[in-house]
């Protein structure tokens, strides 16, 4: 990246940085069971709640005691099931038309983050019902009170259930962007880990892996405070102490409980100090190729973290010890190497490979310029890089040529 635009960049992120204290930010009211909702709605005078979820959830009957609950005590709701893994601009408008036409009052996202973006996204076009979400992307364009917005995680990773990030991707052009305000953090987040306990083993890990994503790259990013350093380290103590268990035995239910803890943790910290360049080439890679967010992060973890070298060595010896890989006294490059190894042999744990298969060379500049202009100037990374620079992660993604024989 050329000096100038560093300099804009870094001067960017410094002015966000100072007004942190100054902005809206607030931590989602939780709930630990669904039950609890029927009471939660009542107490907001709201009657009619539409419920955005997906398909596989209901297939799964995961919303069977929601539902119950919801009938139980006189609320009536409606289902739209059509979320798909990266929710589009067509899911919100299906959304939208269903929570008007039977004139609902109060949503719950139910499920996984998209279930929760496509939430957050429907009720921003509640809010401001003249103006398309593309013209909400980016930064502090919503500025107007949602519906009130319940979040049910069914998997511990996302963190949507804190944030103000609904990513949607344009069902025309396959263009994934964010919308990032204020009111789009839920009132409540139901972190009941009975609707995680369905979770295959493979979702269990990538989503896992999410949530520690998460945790590093506002960790290891220049916009940190007390607080979100607080939330970090505790998510990553978390996710290293549980992860392996709710992987091998889902019906772990003290595991399953402290992973939604480790997920809400981690997005309480990236909402306020942002993630980096993970995210940004995951987001990419979703959107061009639908690539599973979680499992994008999973894999290029380990990749972007060894690109940033020896400047992140310190935090990363610091999380190196609240994950148990290292002691106090470890030297910091040490423990750096250690944090990143135990990451990969994470990986290999959970059978998470080291490669996209999708990725077609001739995409690459266009995927680069994608993460470059979502996370330049916003991203507080630790080193910066244009979309040239980018395209390094999507090349170290491609399979090797013997890995394709190999196959053949």
């Amino acid at each position: 990246m050329n000096q100038l635009r560093k300099i804009y960049c870094r001067s960017f992120q410094t002015a966000f940085k100072i007004a942190l204290p100054f902005l809206p930010y607030r931590k989602p009211k939780m709930a630990g069971s669904v039950t609890d909702i029927p009471a939660i709605i009542k107490k907001h005078k709201c009657s009619t709640v539409l419920i955005v979820t997906d398909a596989g959830i209901m297939k799964l009957g995961l919303t069977d005691r929601l539902q119950k609950a919801l009938s139980d005590n006189g609320i009536s709701y409606y289902i739209y099931d059509k979320t798909v893994a990266n929710p589009t601009t067509q899911n919100v408008a299906e959304a939208l038309e269903m929570y008007q036409e039977n004139q609902c009052n109060a949503i719950i996202g139910f499920g996984g983050g998209s279930s929760m973006d496509c939430a957050k996204a429907l009720g921003a076009r509640i809010a401001k019902p003249n103006q398309s979400l593309a013209r909400m992307k980016g930064i502090l364009k919503v500025h107007k009170k949602l519906p009130l917005l319940i979040a049910i995680p069914t998997t511990a990773g996302t963190g949507s259930e804190t944030t103000l990030a609904a990513v949607i991707t344009d069902a025309e052009t396959r263009h994934k962007y964010a919308i990032n305000d204020f009111p789009l953090i839920p009132r409540y987040a139901v972190l009941d880990p009975k609707v995680t306990l369905s979770l295959p083993p493979f979702i269990t890990a990538t989503t896992g892996m999410d949530a520690l994503t998460h945790a590093v790259e506002a960790y290891i990013g220049n916009s940190t405070t007390h607080g979100t350093r607080t939330d970090a380290l505790l998510a990553v103590k978390l996710i290293f102490a549980n992860l392996d268990n709710a992987y091998t035995d889902g019906n772990n239910l003290e595991a399953r409980r402290n992973m939604l803890k480790a997920s809400f943790y981690a997005g309480c910290a990236f909402t306020k100090s942002y993630v980096g360049y993970v995210h940004a080439v995951a987001h990419s890679l979703g959107g061009e190729y639908n690539v599973p967010h979680g499992l994008a992060n999973s894999i290029l973890l380990p990749i972007v973290l060894e690109s940033y070298g020896s400047t992140i060595d310190k935090k990363l010896s610091q999380l190196a010890f609240a994950a148990g890989v290292s002691d106090l006294d470890t030297p910091d490059d040490v423990a750096a190497k250690n944090f990143i190894q135990a990451i990969k042999d994470m990986k290999k744990r959970f059978n998470i490979g080291d490669t996209v298969p999708q990725i077609k060379e001739e995409d690459i500049p266009k995927l680069s310029h994608y993460a470059d202009k979502e996370a330049n100037p916003l991203y507080p990374v630790p080193v910066l890089m244009d979309a040239h620079e980018l395209e390094q992660f999507y090349y170290q993604l491609m399979p090797k040529q013997e890995d394709t024989e190999r196959e053949i």
